[in-house]
């Protein structure tokens, strides 16, 4: 689905890209389709249709003009030949897995993950008998010790919800490759305005569009970013047969919607984060920062090499642990304690007791959640106005 658009500037072609021809009633903005099926002409034709000798709309759990439109858009920005839209993040991992693993095959995840991406794959894909096995991949040698001729698919994010940990895209892509593994990147924290995981060798790009995607905390979605060929086999068996996670038409609408302004909010989150991390170093409350735009986080070079600008989000670990997270929420005013992420709002969360809670506390040690570990997405208040809610809660703890 990518096209000569791309030579546009990002913000022309998130706002243009996959419109379409003039609306017959010169509508602007193209019409929410809420539709469950289509019509045929004639018999023969809905016989074409099915048998795929035609192209053509038939039930929107296979297709729909307005999610066509929004993932020629979301295709156009991230690089990919095609793109499916479906229901959820989760329903974006688990439509992949569902179409490229079997009992029996290997897959390489990376040690720090979303919690519930953490649970399909140890609490779900395990009793399926499909190995599971955690790779520090920060460290790039050891997913070349660790790789072999069973795994398919090598899995991570980059940076790592919550702790912020970066992946060499690059690196690991060569390294999957040259054993015939297929590389799965999530990269909802960055959107495609900030890095472009298939530019630098990844296979497939999934994301939770719930978050900066759609960008008002308003709807949920999941998109699967690839080549033509693995996108029809996962739009016709993860997604049709396995997990049935179809997106509706308002949703997608509401996406298409948020990507119009994509580069300007991207723009705000990243100023405000880069202010917070700076405050954050001042503390005394504070003890590690995860925020790969300060030069001392310990991937801050590899971050610039694979990534335009640091993101919205910042995590960061109280002195006096689990008791500090949860009083430092309490006590704010401005924020909203929350899950999530992307929103106009400025979100916070503890993940050891919220979104990583799905981990025992020995699995959050061994993968670097700390029990006083506390997430920021960052907002597009003033960011004085965040600052100032920040302080006064550091205050109190």
């Amino acid at each position: 689905m990518s096209s000569p658009e791309q030579a546009k500037g990002f913000a022309t072609r998130a706002i243009h890209a996959g419109h379409g021809e003039r609306d017959p009633y010169g509508a602007l903005t193209s019409p929410i389709y809420m539709t469950s099926t289509f019509e045929f002409d004639t018999a023969e034709q809905g016989a074409a249709r099915f048998a795929g000798e035609e192209e053509g709309y038939i039930y929107s759990r296979l297709g729909n003009p307005t999610l066509t439109e929004l993932e020629y858009k979301l295709a156009d920005l991230e690089g990919a030949e095609a793109c499916l839209a479906v229901a959820s993040g989760m329903g974006a991992i688990t439509s992949v897995f569902w179409t490229f693993v079997a009992p029996g095959d290997e897959i390489l995840v990376d040690k720090t993950l979303y919690g519930c991406t953490f649970a399909y794959f140890h609490h779900g894909l395990e009793k399926f008998g499909i190995t599971v096995r955690y790779v520090d991949m920060c460290q790039v040698k050891n997913l070349a010790r660790e790789i072999s001729d069973k795994t398919k698919i090598v899995y991570f994010e980059t940076p790592a919800n919550p702790n912020m940990r970066i992946v060499d895209i690059k690196a690991i892509c060569e390294i999957a490759h040259s054993s015939g593994a297929r590389v799965v990147v999530d990269n909802t924290y960055c959107t495609p305005y900030l890095q472009n995981p298939i530019a630098l060798g990844a296979d497939i790009v999934v994301h939770s569009a719930t978050k900066y995607l759609g960008g008002h905390g308003d709807l949920m979605a999941g998109v699967i970013l690839s080549n033509a060929e693995d996108m029809e086999q996962i739009r016709y068996v993860g997604l049709k047969d396995m997990t049935g996670a179809v997106l509706s038409p308002m949703n997608a609408f509401l996406v298409t919607r948020g990507l119009k302004t994509l580069e300007l909010r991207m723009e705000r989150h990243c100023d405000n984060a880069e202010k917070i991390a700076q405050m954050l170093m001042d503390s005394r409350k504070v003890g590690q920062i995860f925020f790969p735009g300060l030069p001392s986080f310990e991937q801050h070079e590899l971050a610039k090499s694979q990534m335009n600008r640091f993101g919205g989000m910042v995590a960061f670990e109280l002195h006096g642990g689990h008791e500090a997270g949860l009083k430092f929420l309490n006590s704010l005013t401005l924020c909203k304690i929350a899950v999530s992420l992307g929103d106009a709002e400025t979100l916070v969360e503890h993940p050891a007791s919220m979104t990583h809670s799905t981990y025992t506390p020995e699995e959050r040690e061994l993968h670097g959640i700390g029990e006083g570990l506390v997430r920021i997405s960052v907002g597009l208040e003033n960011a004085a106005d965040i600052l100032l809610d920040i302080e006064q809660a550091l205050a109190q703890v």
